[in-house]
């Protein structure tokens, strides 16, 4: 399936039903007076999310989501069908936000969150609820409500624990098949990484976290070189980053140092939000070092960039260091907990789905005297 993170849709409640004007005209029921009923409610239109959801590719090609509009009062007191609401499910982590003004509407950062994006038309009165002692037989009523229609942004941000970052061909994909199940591309050209993929890591039992692998990014990816840094969002999640830096080049005149830091040059251009969240060096590819030359290249490289944070010098291709370095990351994760967020912006009173109400039978009346 492709991956999708990102779609503009519209939405369009349904309008509220008009409420009608009618008389009760039956044998010996004198002066019945008015029976004329509301109209019944428009649908409303939700948004679900929903952990069997991985991309918004659904919505890429359905850009418009109708609901239908209430049904009109009737005599004898009949009230109209309410519609039913529309519920779109989107996946965990999708941002909602207006593609008009830009103010948020939800972020539904868990399952089952939910969020009304526009709320369809009330129903429109008839006449019985006009009637007085000096206006017996009113023919006043009252039109339905317009239901609400508005453009909206959908944007994916991917939950991830810790995120990989760093430049093509760094290890990143080999990393993630070696600590966890997942199984994404592997090649020796750049880029073989072209959307997001999530692996579960399994420390022991009762203890995971979810890694992130984003595709590389390369200097100069803020004015779009490279694949760009749109695939920056699906980091801002994370609690933990860590930097791969590929530590034996093949191409000799390659600087690691350099590279390296025009990473971080990225991240501060993309968010600088995102430049400050903790970050790991993780030395990667140390199995095309000679055993006696590693320790002195990877302390040099450490000396180079003037690197303070935790420092692991790893093998992904064979697995060497990867253990230590999860235990470590599953030891920080535990020491620094996720903190809990505001609820999501959302109507957690009202219902997802609103069974239409049953037309209402005529109620028993004495006639006047």
């Amino acid at each position: 399936m492709k991956f999708v993170d990102e779609a503009f849709i519209e939405v369009v409640a349904g309008d509220g039903g008009n409420g009608a004007a009618s008389f009760r005209r039956e044998k010996y029921v004198p002066r019945g007076g008015p029976d004329g009923g509301d109209g019944g409610r428009g649908g409303s239109i939700w948004a679900l999310a929903d952990r069997n959801i991985n991309t918004l590719v659904d919505y890429r090609y359905a850009r418009i989501h109708r609901a239908k509009p209430g049904e009109n009062g009737r005599g004898a007191d009949q009230y109209g069908r309410g519609a039913e609401d529309v519920v779109l499910r989107v996946p965990v982590g999708t941002v909602i936000t207006d593609a008009d003004g830009g103010e948020l509407i939800a972020d539904l950062d868990r399952h089952d969150a939910r969020a009304l994006l526009a709320k369809g038309g009330k129903g429109g009165l008839g006449n019985i609820h006009f009637k007085s002692s000096v206006n017996r037989a009113p023919r006043q009523t009252t039109p339905g409500e317009k239901g609400e229609q508005r453009r909206l942004h959908l944007e994916l941000k991917v939950l991830a624990d810790v995120g990989l970052l760093g430049l093509p061909n760094a290890g990143k994909s080999t990393l993630i098949r070696a600590i966890s199940a997942a199984r994404p591309k592997v090649a020796d050209y750049p880029f073989t990484t072209l959307a997001p993929q999530l692996g579960v890591v399994r420390v022991d039992e009762g203890r995971s976290f979810v890694v992130a692998d984003i595709p590389g990014l390369i200097e100069g990816a803020a004015e779009g070189a490279g694949l760009g840094h749109r695939f920056l969002r699906h980091l801002q999640r994370t609690r933990l980053l860590l930097h791969l830096v590929d530590i034996a080049p093949l191409d000799p005149d390659a600087n690691p140092v350099a590279d390296a830091r025009a990473i971080v040059d990225e991240l501060r251009k993309y968010d600088p939000a995102l430049a400050e969240k903790p970050r790991w060096l993780v030395l990667n590819k140390l199995d095309l070092v000679p055993e006696g030359e590693r320790e002195a290249r990877c302390k040099a490289f450490v000396r180079a960039l003037r690197w303070k944070a935790p420092v692991f010098a790893i093998s992904a291709i064979d697995g060497g260091g990867c253990r230590p370095l999860v235990h470590a990351v599953q030891a920080w994760l535990d020491a620094h907990p996720a903190p809990v967020h505001e609820a999501p912006l959302v109507d957690s009173e009202a219902p997802i789905v609103v069974t239409p109400a049953p037309v209402a039978t005529r109620r028993r009346r004495r006639a006047e005297p």
